[in-house]
């Protein structure tokens, strides 16, 4: 049954034609950092996108200077380390980031700026990312006690363990130059030029026949929940420990 189209709130959905939908996460002013409603939404957007006959490809985006940094820092603050509340928490950003992987059409991400910790393993989910020359990826957990849970799965598949190990255990910051060697990024475009880029890779996806390439992306993101678990419960215990809440205190403190 196809569900009632829902309004969003941290998305826009921009119908550009040929059935290809533009997805602009609008929170600038946050820098699309991502809370308790983003994942929400993101869940419910993309099994919008795979009910409905007439989608045939994604275009993701960010909305001002970040495609998204990642996740909400108020809202690590407001779990205060409770291990009971964290592990809820993890399993509905799992889900959110699992659903682009699930999703029945192609999701391209069109990273056009900051894209830190949970930016990062947005695009890892994504089935296509192209860059603007601006973006910047970094999975920046490290720096406030905690590992990044989903992309510490997701990036040895797409980026090899030594590039995970590298990205994942230093929190340093690299430029799209560095994730096109290390298999993320399949392009790079001025920043002008990336969202019209992006457009032209979905439309070309979408002439093809939908079902052929609905049965092609499942069959190549088929096993990709193993580990998920596992890393629930190694990440939530390190959401309890000193290091993480004196680290988000910190951060708060200085912004």
């Amino acid at each position: 049954m196809t569900r009632k189209s829902m309004s969003y709130e941290r998305f826009r959905i921009d119908d550009v034609g040929d059935g290809v939908r533009l997805v602009t996460m609008c929170r600038p002013a946050k820098l699309n950092a991502m809370d308790q409603q983003w994942f929400a939404e993101l869940t419910s957007l993309t099994a919008e996108f795979s009910d409905s006959p007439e989608v045939r490809a994604v275009v993701l985006t960010g909305a001002g200077r970040a495609f998204s940094a990642g996740g909400d820092i108020d809202m690590f603050a407001e779990l205060d380390g409770d291990v009971a509340r964290v592990r809820p928490h993890l399993r509905r950003v799992y889900e959110a980031f699992h659903s682009v992987e699930k999703c029945a059409v192609p999701v391209i991400a069109a990273v056009n700026g900051i894209a830190f910790g949970g930016g990062t393993e947005l695009a890892l989910a994504c089935d296509i990312v192209v860059a603007g020359v601006s973006a910047a990826f970094s999975f920046k957990e490290v720096t406030v006690g905690l590992t990044p849970g989903y992309g510490v799965i997701r990036a040895p598949d797409v980026l090899g363990r030594h590039w995970t190990r590298y990205l994942a255990l230093t929190g340093r910051t690299v430029g799209p130059e560095v994730m096109q060697r290390a298999g993320l990024v399949i392009e790079t475009f001025a920043d002008d030029d990336l969202v019209d880029e992006a457009l032209a890779i979905a439309r070309e996806i979408a002439a093809h026949s939908p079902l052929g390439v609905r049965v092609g992306k499942a069959f190549i993101n088929r096993d990709t929940e193993s580990g998920y678990a596992e890393s629930v419960e190694a990440t939530a215990l390190l959401f309890g420990t000193d290091a993480h809440r004196e680290a988000v205190a910190a951060f708060r403190a200085r912004r």
